[in-house]
């Protein structure tokens, strides 16, 4: 399991844990609404009772985390730091695959597309208050068709079949092994919002 928690960290977990006076009570690390825009990496007190026997454990010197085996694939490479301050400080939790997990080559076609899509494609289509997200996988006669709804300022946008022609779908067939073509299913007659006319 691939977290860093450093020493800063582990040392104000613990204080807070010995304030709790409960008895082997430890830290629960989850991530609601993974794999989503909306994912939020999270820390609670997990009392003896609360655990859950399908949790994963990660023993430190000063405390125990039981770790929600759902959240697992986001929360590699998390890093879990404490920066003092003047103020006392602050515990940060960094976790870049909370939005999308890690995937590989092994991972299903779906799951590498919305990688790409969120990693790479849909962050240069923000700023054009665009966004892309697949809809589908069908079969096509050379392999999986990925189709593709483009959303805010992309719909309607005539540079659409430009963006794509050009770099989406060159991106997508660069980068996974099986995809034959990417179709797009948005309906681009409708302007209202588009920022390119």
């Amino acid at each position: 399991m691939d977290i860093n928690v450093t020493q800063g960290a582990e040392a104000y977990l613990a204080e807070l844990l010995a304030k709790q006076e409960v008895e082997g009570i430890a830290v629960r690390l989850f991530v609601t609404q993974p794999g989503t825009p909306y994912a939020e990496t999270c820390l609670a007190y997990c009392r003896p009772d609360e655990v859950n026997p399908e949790d994963e454990i990660m023993d430190m010197e000063l405390l125990r985390f039981y770790i929600e085996r759902t959240s697992m694939p986001y929360l590699e490479e998390a890093t879990i730091d404490f920066a003092q301050d003047r103020m006392g400080g602050q515990l940060t939790i960094k976790a870049p695959n909370a939005k999308m997990p890690k995937v590989s080559a092994d991972s299903p076609i779906d799951e590498q597309i919305n990688y790409i899509l969120y990693s790479d494609i849909n962050p240069g289509l923000a700023s054009h208050g665009g966004e892309v997200k697949l809809v589908e996988l069908v079969d096509g006669e050379a392999g999986k068709i990925a189709v593709l709804k483009f959303g805010g300022g992309c719909q309607g946008c005539s540079a659409v079949d430009l963006t794509l022609k050009d770099g989406v779908e060159r991106t997508l067939l660069e980068r996974v092994p099986g995809l034959a073509g990417v179709r797009d299913v948005t309906d681009h007659t409708e302007t209202a919002n588009a920022y390119y006319k």
